[in-house]
């Protein structure tokens, strides 16, 4: 590690002390106050974590489904967009938190990559998953119901199956837990 990332990482480690110890009105060692170091996380940061990707993942899909509805594409190369879409928004609202840290960019891509790689993921495979089997959603077009109560309940499922990922993995000092040290 070169000594100018060090020293960011250092100052920006101070920073999230003294914000969490004010946010807490304590002064607890990073990791203590959330009992990370024994794997030990909240339910609702492991909800906050996959809330974050889930958002990305919105945007993804739906332009995805925008664009390839307009373009008159079918359904897997449509399908296809939105994924890759998916993942590019998941990725760069992950990206925009760490760059505000002041972390560099070469940095900032690789935590993003690890943070949100396995969540996406997850989300992505549950949300298309749902869309592939509902009959008609695939279908279904922007502007039928059937469209958006589809999206809206694969979404919603795909939330409850990665929260439970996303709070192992914290556990274990991976996932959202690096993203953590960078922009709190």
């Amino acid at each position: 590690m070169d000594r100018e990332h060090a020293h960011a990482n250092h100052h920006q480690h101070d920073a999230h002390e003294a914000h969490h110890g004010q946010e807490h009105g304590h002064g607890h060692e990073h990791g203590h106050e959330h009992g990370h170091e024994h794997g030990q996380v909240s339910w609702a940061m492991a909800a906050r974590a996959t809330l974050h990707c889930l958002t990305g993942c919105a945007i993804g899909e739906v332009l995805g489904m925008i664009v390839g509805t307009a373009l008159g594409w079918g359904n897997l190369p449509t399908m296809a967009l939105a994924i890759v879409l998916a993942f590019f928004f998941g990725y760069a609202l992950t990206l925009r938190g760490i760059l505000t840290a002041g972390v560099d960019f070469r940095t900032a891509v690789r935590v993003a990559l690890a943070a949100d790689t396995l969540s996406i993921a997850v989300m992505e495979l549950i949300d298309n998953g749902v869309i592939l089997v509902w009959p008609g959603a695939m279908d279904a077009h922007l502007s039928e119901a059937l469209f958006w109560i589809a999206l809206a309940i694969s979404l919603a499922l795909a939330f409850v199956v990665t929260t439970p990922v996303n709070k192992w993995m914290i556990g274990r000092g991976k996932g959202h837990a690096v993203v953590h040290q960078y922009h709190h």
